[in-house]
């Protein structure tokens, strides 16, 4: 299974752990990339991904994400396809960045997009199954 994590998901870690669903979803997330890491999954990353974790103002955390970069079996760089299927999604609703991140994932051939970002996950792009990482985790793995 090939598992996309957008931007909000990568930084998740970084956000108050104070909150339980912050805490949850940072577990969450860090079991799926567990999980990347012995085989079970297979991970995604776009030049999305690449714009927006380098334009962070946190420039410690740059290395972490080089790892995950580093560990993806699939990588998509813009296209006119992909500008195409995003421009179809903002006409729905989507925010730009995230109608790129969508895009890039479907063009991987990706079978899920993972975020926490609450908006996104109340709409539903056609083509990919989009998932907050404790949805996934339950979905796919403790079935």
């Amino acid at each position: 299974m090939r598992v996309y994590l957008d931007t909000c998901c990568y930084n998740r870690p970084f956000d108050d752990q104070a909150q339980l669903r912050v805490f949850l979803e940072t577990e969450a997330k860090l079991f799926v990339q567990s999980k990347i890491l012995d085989g079970q999954f297979e991970l995604a990353w776009s030049y999305v991904l690449d714009y927006e974790l380098t334009a962070s103002p946190f420039s410690e955390r740059a290395g972490q994400f080089d790892v995950w970069r580093n560990t993806a079996v699939v990588f998509c760089d813009e296209s006119p396809d992909i500008l195409v299927h995003a421009e179809s999604l903002t006409r729905i609703g989507f925010k730009t960045t995230d109608a790129l991140h969508i895009a890039c994932a479907v063009q991987m051939k990706s079978d899920y997009l993972l975020t926490t970002d609450r908006r996104m996950l109340n709409k539903k792009p056609d083509k990919i199954r989009l998932a907050s990482p404790i949805e996934f985790l339950q979905r796919e793995v403790f079935i």
